[in-house]
């Protein structure tokens, strides 16, 4: 679809129609918010009309700014648009800070689908209706968002569960509106320099296929399931169990979490929570996903997170909701941090600059001495703390604020875990404002970074490096070195096995 230049449908004139008359709401939306700029790299001149009308927005003394105006029209055009908005405010290497927290206000909620709808789907999916299916069905949502809604129900046996249904016909919604933003990047990405070095058509593609997999409740099912065994062995984590005989597609029954807002800090203070305690188990949690199971839940806002009392614990059982964002940390996303981290924790600008560009999948490629340059001042901020010290969300702040001059696009893995570890860090100074993350993930980044420094590794690199080779001999010996200080030392944990995971 990328190389398409308007709406194409062949299924038909019904099916086209819908397609131009989308277009129209998109471009009209726009331009009611004043975003020409938007409209003219998409290429949608020709459906702006010359009256744009009313704003569409609720009236009030103080002007709009950019980013108010553009999320006031991601929410208007609907569930595909509440996403994307949500998504890009994850990109820190792509968005100015302004856009990112405007963004981040967009909220995924919608009114609740009729009972008779959620009945019929039911009946569809599972054969029955909700009364015959389940012991008993809540038809008032908890809750209610843009792609489905939860209800609270419970088995024969008595166990309680949630049970989302799919919004009716939002995955048609959501297909034909892929559909055009892979139009509308593919536009961009010819007109607009800064689009075509952000390669904004595989963002596209990145975020259709996140979306679709959101969807698909059969996949979330199998995340929670994933993370469910990763902790099995650990009593501090709940990851509810998903009930399989009445989950499909388009329906999800999970047991369901009860307990504290982690974000309600006088819920857990009157319920004897010991929120440094907590703190830690948190992260604990998350570098264990990381750096073990590479695997991490990324969507980690307090809304997903319920605090379970529990006498054997004083801070608590942490109760983990919602699997539709995910990330993973495959091997080229291993090495990518790997190198990163090893450049940081020596204070190398240049070292960081080649792993950042090596990472990187735009078109644009960096020059590294520019780059380096750029990148010293950051590292010199922090110069004179111990890793163990440094506030990680700052720190990274500093460094995609870098990358993002550079036009430097980072792999979608590597920006959701390092938004991810922010907001981590984030929740965990709220809990205990003497918390310090870069303490707990040190021992699981050094044992990254020595997989990297090993000899066979470091020879395997050399085997391939082509072109760069006589460069890589050049940092043999001080990558041997560091290793063989490391190992001075003492003996590397495990990444297995660090020292915070097992108290």
């Amino acid at each position: 679809m990328h190389g398409s230049s308007g709406p194409q449908d062949p299924q038909g004139p019904a099916a086209a129609g819908r397609h131009l008359e989308r277009y129209r709401q998109i471009a009209e939306t726009l331009a009611r918010h004043g975003l020409g700029f938007a409209i003219g790299a998409a290429g949608l001149q020709r459906w702006v009309p010359l009256q744009h009308g009313l704003l569409g927005h609720e009236a009030r003394q103080e002007p709009y700014s950019n980013p108010e105006h553009l999320r006031l029209a991601l929410e208007q055009l609907g569930p595909t648009f509440i996403k994307l908005g949500q998504a890009l405010s994850t990109r820190h290497d792509l968005l100015p800070g302004p856009y990112r927290q405007e963004l981040a206000r967009l909220q995924d909620q919608a009114p609740p689908v009729p009972a008779a709808a959620v009945v019929e789907a039911i009946e569809r999916e599972l054969g029955g209706a909700p009364q015959e299916v389940f012991a008993s069905f809540d038809p008032s949502p908890l809750a209610s968002a843009s792609l489905g809604q939860a209800h609270a129900a419970t088995l024969a046996d008595g166990t309680e569960v949630v049970v989302k249904v799919r919004r009716p016909g939002v995955v048609e919604q959501v297909e034909l509106d892929l559909e055009i933003i892979a139009n509308l990047a593919a536009q961009a990405a010819r007109h607009w320099d800064a689009a075509a070095d952000y390669d904004v058509p595989g963002i596209a593609e990145e975020f259709a296929q996140t979306l679709r997999a959101e969807l698909d409740y059969l996949a979330e099912a199998r995340n929670a399931e994933r993370f469910r065994a990763a902790f099995s062995a650990d009593p501090g984590i709940h990851v509810p169990r998903v009930h399989w005989d009445t989950t499909t597609s388009r329906v999800l029954t999970l047991e369901r979490i009860r307990g504290i807002k982690i974000s309600d800090l006088a819920a857990l203070d009157a319920a004897g929570i010991d929120r440094p305690a907590l703190a830690a188990r948190y992260a604990d949690a998350v570098a264990k996903m990381v750096f073990e199971d590479s695997f991490f839940h990324a969507d980690p806002h307090p809304g997903n997170l319920f605090v379970e009392p529990d006498p054997a614990r004083p801070g608590g059982r942490i109760g983990l909701i919602d699997f539709g964002m995910v990330g993973t940390v495959d091997p080229q996303l291993r090495a990518h941090l790997s190198a990163l981290l090893i450049a940081l924790a020596r204070r190398d600008p240049r070292a960081a600059a080649r792993a950042l560009s090596d990472a990187s999948t735009g078109r644009k490629r960096p020059d590294l001495g520019r780059l380096s340059e750029d990148l010293a001042p950051v590292m010199r901020l922090y110069a004179e703390r111990p890793l163990s010290e440094v506030p990680l969300g700052a720190f990274v702040r500093e460094l995609l604020g870098v990358v993002r001059r550079y036009r430097l696009q980072l792999p979608r893995e590597l920006a959701l875990l390092l938004r991810m570890l922010v907001m981590v860090e984030s929740l965990a100074v709220t809990l205990d404002p003497g918390f310090q993350f870069a303490a707990v993930i040190g021992p699981w980044a050094e044992s990254l970074a020595l997989e990297r420094l090993a000899p066979p590794a470091v020879l395997r690199r050399l085997g391939h490096a082509g072109s760069e080779l006589l460069d890589a001999a050049e940092r043999l010996p001080r990558q041997l070195r560091s290793l063989e200080d490391a190992l001075e030392r003492g003996e590397p944990r495990s990444a297995s096995a660090p020292a915070s995971w097992k108290n």
